[in-house]
């Protein structure tokens, strides 16, 4: 095997947790080249994994077919010659890049009316045994092997490297805000899948402040997309504009927040990409669950701490609380995340 060419997923979390599928590529193709096909919103996971040789950035739509950009892509890569291709994304349209451009052995899940797409697939679990994320992709290294070569994996914990362009600009961005590297916390209070996900900012805010009370050199950066945002100004105003607390929600690259969090004395947050770029790189972090299930998508880290009620309620993996009241997430208070948070020290 010379080259494989991986269909990156469109989420932040899964990308992290896709990386030990490259390290066992890696290892059982030590010669072979392995290069990343995705979107720009995921492509800096890629780039801080040593694995990868090649990170093909493209403008990928989440739910959006965009035949003519798939085509042109498919063309391109066929020039290439991969050998095999791992489509990670469960979807039709996923399928169709390495199907356009002839690479001969296409390895996936079953899903979505792809048969002919994908040729060497391998079962879908249903979503009431599912196993935890990294196993699932990382059971697909097996596929291009016989039963008795199939490797054994051991269970194994997702690895980024910080990238060094980042590092430097977010250490003079900390430099010119007059912050020191080593006095920061990182709070992150957004959550793409929904409500029912995020720990409530009031909450958020009364931490903020608990950590800055228990050290005035504290300085707290809130940490987010765009989208994000709005929640950490609501922060903001819940902390009454601590001068410590900084809303950084929007303002950083990924490869920035990469380097960012791996400087922070601790990473509190819900479960999102974000936690899992923390326990990729073994920082101190609590993670907050609420909706969702800790034991199918844990931050994989001996140094994270995981905060989930574990209600009757709960995991209902919706987006909205669908009895009106989150007491999932409402009922972890504050302090009570502070004490997990001093006993990572």
């Amino acid at each position: 095997m010379r080259r494989i060419l991986i269909i990156a997923p469109n989420w932040i979390g899964d990308a992290v947790m896709s990386q030990p599928l490259l390290a066992q590529l890696h290892k059982n193709y030590p010669a072979a080249q392995i290069d990343v096909l995705a979107s720009k919103w995921v492509a800096p996971i890629y780039r801080a994994c040593h694995e990868v040789h090649e990170v093909l950035e493209a403008d990928l739509q989440h739910r959006q077919l965009q035949w003519n950009l798939r085509k042109k892509l498919a063309k391109q890569i066929e020039v290439s010659q991969y050998e095999a291709c791992f489509v990670l994304p469960n979807s039709l349209k996923s399928a169709l890049i390495p199907w356009l451009a002839n690479i001969p052995f296409r390895i996936a899940y079953r899903g979505e009316m792809r048969f002919g797409l994908i040729n060497l697939a391998l079962n879908n679990p249903s979503k009431i045994n599912r196993p935890p994320m990294v196993e699932h992709y990382l059971a697909l290294a097996s596929a291009l092997e016989t039963a008795d070569q199939a490797p054994h994996f051991e269970t194994v914990t997702p690895e980024l490297q910080v990238p060094v362009n980042a590092n430097t600009k977010v250490l003079k961005k900390l430099q010119d805000e007059g912050i020191a590297p080593e006095a920061i916390y990182i709070l992150c209070p957004g959550a793409e899948y929904g409500p029912s996900k995020r720990w409530p900012t009031g909450h958020f805010a009364k931490l903020a402040q608990d950590l800055i009370s228990k050290n005035p050199a504290t300085h707290v950066i809130l940490l987010g997309s765009k989208a994000d945002h709005s929640l950490a100004k609501s922060i903001e105003t819940q902390a009454q504009y601590n001068p410590h607390i900084h809303n950084w929600c929007g303002e950083t690259t990924l490869d920035e927040a990469i380097a960012l969090i791996s400087l922070s004395k601790a990473l509190v947050s819900n479960d999102s990409g974000l936690m899992h770029i923390g326990a990729a790189l073994q920082v101190p972090q609590v993670a907050i669950f609420g909706s969702s299930d800790p034991h199918h998508t844990p931050p994989l880290s001996a140094k994270a701490k995981v905060i989930w009620l574990q209600l009757p309620c709960s995991p209902c993996h919706q987006r909205e609380c669908p009895l009106g009241h989150l007491n999932c997430l409402n009922h972890i208070l504050p302090e009570n995340v502070l004490l997990s948070v001093e006993s990572l020290h």
